[in-house]
């Protein structure tokens, strides 16, 4: 694994990691999701190492700068479009050919917003797993509203930059910027199957084909995780053309289980690209 880092369009380093593989014609992109990066989460460093043994170069792209969120989780929600298109121009520029995009938890969320935008056909194939309904969050998260309501008022009084007493949703420090920001992302309210709150254009809108993919002890997507991401395909143009894949026994975050995640997508990438070359269209 080395670091890599690609400039945004505003002129924001971002900072991430590649795993090379042998091979140079491939590249899955990930995008992480809140309070995550490759230094936390075993899943993706997981993923990064199957897939660079199997031909295949992983870029975990962190976004703003969540590649040092080491206590603090800092973004900026109203650039995610900007975000995850200046890691496929790095991918592009890199020269990989065939480009996968992926996102795990709210990574997810924000590759749906840039597949459902963009005017660009330079992903090939995406991979969603375990989004996010953020408004049916709100609903579920503790201190949600205390939060919300300190936030806009630190904001107010220019500490926008100070770091919340207590920890958002119960699992994430942030600060008063994020957090209000956070609220107000309209552009991440794209997969509103239990809230009902949203917008299901960003998901009509994609043009690859693609897996969404969830444990069935995700608790984030309600009772029936499986119906959750078959409701979100169905809302795409061509849900005949996706698949959706449930991992028996996974949460959220599929603590215990990141190897065979990992080889989940391993597998989705090589069953759609043997396909591919057949032409078959599943």
């Amino acid at each position: 694994m080395d670091i890599i880092k690609a400039i945004a369009k505003r002129g924001l380093e971002l900072r991430g990691a590649i795993y090379k593989s042998c091979l140079n014609d491939t590249a899955l992109i990930m995008l992480t999701g809140i309070c995550s990066n490759v230094f936390q989460n075993d899943l993706l460093d997981s993923t990064g190492k199957l897939l660079s043994q199997n031909g295949i170069t992983a870029i975990i792209g962190h976004a703003h700068d969540s590649f040092s969120c080491f206590a603090v989780f800092n973004d900026d929600f109203s650039m995610v479009y900007e975000d995850v298109e200046t890691w496929v121009l790095k991918a592009k520029e890199l020269g990989y050919k065939k480009i996968i995009l992926a996102g795990h938890s709210l990574g997810s969320n924000k590759i749906i917003n840039y597949l459902g935008n963009t005017k660009d056909d330079y992903v090939d194939y995406f991979i969603v797993s375990c989004p996010i309904d953020i408004m049916h969050w709100w609903e579920v998260m503790p201190n949600i509203d205390t939060c919300f309501d300190m936030a806009r008022k630190w904001v107010e009084e220019g500490r926008g930059d100070d770091i919340l007493p207590f920890l958002f949703g119960g699992f994430s420090p942030m600060t008063a910027n994020t957090v209000l920001g956070f609220y107000n992302a309209e552009n991440l309210k794209n997969c509103p199957v239990l809230s009902k709150k949203g917008e299901t254009t960003s998901l009509y809108n994609i043009k690859p084909n693609g897996t969404f993919l969830i444990g069935s002890k995700d608790s984030v997507t309600g009772n029936n995780p499986k119906a959750f991401m078959e409701q979100l395909n169905q809302w795409t143009k061509n849900p005949e053309l996706n698949q959706v894949i449930e991992v028996e026994g996974a949460s959220h975050i599929f603590y215990g289980k990141h190897d065979i995640y990992a080889k989940t997508v391993l597998d989705c990438i090589k069953n759609h690209f043997i396909n591919y070359s057949e032409g078959k269209n599943v």
